[in-house]
């Protein structure tokens, strides 16, 4: 109720369903019971640690897929403040398995959809405080790349991000609670690859609008106060 519930009430809000994937914070708590809530609220939308959404794109027969991943269980958890660690690596390493298995059959079976989009906690690309995800890099970015993904979405860094490499782009949106300055990572990802970077202190947060067309899937970054801070328009496959 004090996190979800009684803080998306703007009537604009309160008929979207949530499409919900952990982080290390939810697994600190318990995501046994975020996972059960699913069956209480009509909008929250949480069937499995790890699924798939085929969207259809307005205004076409095209679809577009979303596979929300859980980057905690195939990589390991973190503590989020601070400097803190990477991922230590998965506590089931057979589960982490079955997920990236689960995972390569999914975007194989996508390949007729106009976009597609994959979404986890931890970035793969990031020039903040936590910087790209190791684990990430090495079993996801190739599987990004080699099926064309339009975008992959994530958080865990306080600020928001874009990041374009092979033709993929990198959405971090982590902005909704606080925001954070840092670029310690900078020089950790492609050269020329960071083509956003908005991190102000004093600001009250934003997040990542992404709009479907049958032309392009439009990223556009906006402040709380409603501010545009940046647009791209992602191609289809």
């Amino acid at each position: 109720q004090d996190t979800f519930e009684r803080v998306f009430t703007a009537g604009g809000l309160r008929g979207l369903p949530w499409f919900v994937l952990a982080g290390n914070h939810d697994h600190a708590g318990n995501v046994t019971a975020q996972l059960a809530y699913s069956h209480r609220s009509p909008r929250w939308h949480f069937p499995h640690p790890y699924y798939s959404l085929r969207l259809r794109v307005p205004g076409s027969n095209a679809t577009a897929r979303l596979l929300l991943l859980d980057t905690v269980l195939l990589c390991g958890g973190t503590e989020d403040f601070g400097a803190g660690s990477p991922p230590a690596g998965p506590a089931d390493a057979a589960a982490a398995a079955a997920q990236l298995a689960w995972l390569r059959a999914r975007l194989a079976a996508a390949a007729r959809d106009r976009f597609v989009l994959v979404a986890g906690h931890y970035p793969v690309w990031s020039v903040a405080e936590h910087g790209p995800t190791a684990c990430l890099l090495r079993l996801l970015r190739p599987l990004l790349r080699r099926h064309r993904v339009t975008a992959y979405l994530c958080g865990h860094d306080h600020n928001l991000q874009y990041l374009e490499e092979d033709g993929v782009g990198y959405v971090v949106s982590g902005a909704g609670n606080f925001m954070e300055p840092t670029q310690r990572h900078g020089g950790a990802v492609p050269p020329g690859s960071l083509r956003f970077f908005y991190g102000a202190p004093e600001s009250p947060g934003g997040f990542a609008h992404l709009r479907l067309e049958p032309h392009a899937a439009t990223v556009t970054f906006l402040e709380a106060t409603g501010r545009v801070l940046y647009r791209v328009a992602l191609p289809p496959r």
